[in-house]
C-alpha cells in the first residue's frame, strides 16, 4: 500500500449536505404550490433529480433542461400546472433555487476535517460531477473553498466520475500519483468503484449523514495504515 500523499474529496452528500438542503428547500417549494410534502413525493422529488442529472452528466440533456425535465416529472403528476415555455418553466425552478440556496450547509465536521488534513501535510481536492458555477457557489458560501488545493468539476475537466480520467486529472493536479491519493465519497460506484479502477485507494460514507463513525477517524485509520506499509 503506498503512504497517503493527498486526499480527494466528492462534494454533495460527502462534505456538502445536499439531501438537507434539498429537502428544505423542496418541502417549501411544494408547500407553496400547494402540495403537501409526503414521504413519497419527496422520494418522487429526489428520484426526477437523480434521473434528469444523469442524462444532463451524460450529455443527453442541457443543465437547463435537466431541471425543466424534473419539474415536469414531478409536478404534472401532482396535478400542478407547469408551464409550457422554457422562460416561464425556468422562473418556477428559480424558485425551488432559491430555497436550496438559502439552506446550503456543509457536514459540521467537513471544515475542520479539511484543516486537520492540511496541517498534518497532505494535500486536499475535490472531484465533483456537478456544474462549475454551482459547486463553486457552494463552497464559497460553506467556507470550504479555501480548504483545497485543487477543485474539478466535470464540466471544466472534461469528464465525469466514474471514468477513470476525470480522477487522473484530479491526481494530476494536485500532483500525486493515483496510488498515493485517497479518494472519498458516498456513491459506491461513481466515486468508491471510480477511485478504484483509477488506482486511488477509496473510502466510502454515508450521503445523509448517519454516520457510525466520523469520517475523519475513517480517513485517519485508512491514512495510518498506509503510512505503516512497507
Amino acid at each position: 500500500m503506498t503512504r497517503v500523499g493527498a486526499v480527494g474529496f466528492d462534494l454533495d452528500g460527502t462534505l456538502f449536505d445536499h439531501h438537507a438542503s434539498a429537502r428544505s428547500a423542496a418541502v417549501h417549494f411544494l408547500g407553496s404550490l400547494g402540495v403537501v410534502s409526503s414521504d413519497s413525493t419527496l422520494e418522487s422529488w429526489f428520484a426526477a433529480e437523480r434521473q434528469h442529472f444523469e442524462r444532463w452528466r451524460s450529455g443527453e440533456i442541457s443543465f437547463a433542461e435537466q431541471r425543466r425535465e424534473r419539474l415536469r416529472s414531478v409536478l404534472s403528476p401532482l396535478g400542478v400546472h407547469v408551464p409550457a415555455g422554457d422562460v416561464e418553466i425556468d422562473d418556477l425552478f428559480s424558485e425551488y433555487l432559491r430555497a436550496y440556496e438559502s439552506s446550503w450547509r456543509a457536514f459540521p465536521d467537513a471544515r475542520p476535517l479539511l484543516q486537520s488534513l492540511r496541517a498534518s501535510g497532505h494535500r486536499i481536492g475535490l472531484l465533483t460531477n456537478g456544474a462549475e458555477a454551482q459547486q463553486l457557489a457552494k463552497l464559497r458560501r460553506t467556507g470550504l473553498l479555501v480548504e483545497f488545493d485543487v477543485v474539478c468539476t466535470s464540466e471544466r475537466i472534461g469528464f465525469s466520475k466514474p471514468d477513470v480520467r476525470a480522477f487522473a486529472v484530479l491526481a494530476s493536479e494536485l500532483g500525486v500519483e493515483p496510488g498515493a491519493c485517497l479518494f472519498v465519497g458516498d456513491d459506491p460506484m461513481k466515486d468508491v468503484a471510480g477511485a478504484r479502477a483509477a488506482g486511488m485507494q477509496a473510502l466510502l460514507v454515508d450521503g445523509e449523514g448517519r454516520r457510525e463513525l466520523p469520517i475523519g477517524e475513517s480517513i485517519g485509520s485508512v491514512i495510518a495504515g498506509s503510512a505503516g506499509a512497507r
